[in-house]
């Protein structure tokens, strides 16, 4: 069992970062409370019982932005636009040859693994999803732009497993908007995870996977990653119809519904997904991050 990756954000912290926007307090008051929402959520984890954690990005307010601000030789911050419903961020710019300038989540990672003993998964973003939400002014092609990219999260990647991650897992949500692309999708994951040790894991949510699904099955990674429970586990025909040897991480807890589901439900999602996959290649979580829920 494990979680996506990201939890919502505690009251104080939502202020302390508006707080810190405003200029009202400083950089090191807010990694304070940072590290203080990051100590809850492991242990929130921990009471769980789950066995593999995440640090919940307590650090992030965009899976985006957040790296593109460390990427800031290469990459400005642009205004603010619509995500969906009424959740906005601001689009990153490319607007310089993108280059590795520093290790960007491993602090933090090295912070959250120090508070337990179970393995906490190293978090980042793929780097097609980091070129698709972005506005590009600099390459000719998406293509050139999503492989310097990659290059740039494969470097972080390295640096996390140096520092000891057993799972790293590379976020490729843009890909589910645009199937056609899937084939830049996997070279850029290919780029990402060369030569890794550490188990890989790729997570896509809400798109019409059975276009493309061979090519998902493909996927240079360990771990799918995948959304069911909203889709009514619709996608565990296409592993029904089709050969595939990865591990899945089975989404039985649909994030974007405020009804909490019943302990009964999940058992059914968790006993419709091994009727397709063995157990020995499951893994159970929630259909994405959960960010979209209160702290409650």
């Amino acid at each position: 069992t494990t979680t996506v990756g990201s939890f919502p954000k505690p009251d104080y912290l939502a202020r302390a970062r508006n707080q810190f926007s405003l200029g009202k307090i400083g950089r090191q008051e807010l990694a304070a409370l940072e590290r203080q929402a990051t100590v809850e959520v492991i242990r929130l984890q921990e009471e769980v019982g789950l066995d593999i954690l995440v640090h919940g990005e307590m650090e992030r307010g965009d899976m985006v932005a957040y790296f593109a601000e460390l990427l800031g030789e290469s990459m400005a911050i642009g205004g603010l636009v619509r995500s969906y419903g009424n959740r906005y961020y601001h689009k990153p710019i490319i607007t310089g040859r993108l280059r590795w300038q520093g290790p960007m989540t491993v602090k933090m990672w090295r912070y959250a693994q120090s508070l337990t003993d179970k393995p906490v998964k190293g978090m980042l973003t793929g780097p097609y999803t980091m070129v698709d939400w972005s506005f590009d002014e600099y390459y000719e092609s998406r293509r050139e732009a999503v492989l310097d990219m990659a290059n740039v999260i494969h470097q972080e990647a390295v640096e996390l497993e140096k520092a000891g991650a057993r799972y790293i897992q590379v976020d490729e949500p843009a890909a589910s908007t645009r199937p056609e692309e899937m084939e830049l999708v996997s070279q850029g994951l290919a780029v990402v995870t060369a030569g890794l040790k550490a188990k890989t894991i790729t997570h896509m949510c809400y798109g019409d996977f059975a276009r493309v699904f061979d090519q998902i099955a493909r996927l240079p990674v360990d771990l799918l990653d995948i959304e069911t429970a909203n889709s009514d586990y619709d996608l565990l025909e296409l592993f029904r119809r089709h050969r595939f040897d990865k591990e899945v991480a089975l989404g039985v807890v649909d994030v974007h519904d405020h009804r909490v589901e019943t302990v009964a439900e999940v058992k059914e999602g968790i006993r419709r997904g091994l009727a397709v996959v063995p157990p020995e290649r499951l893994y159970i979580d929630p259909d994405c991050g959960l960010k979209t829920r209160t702290w409650e």
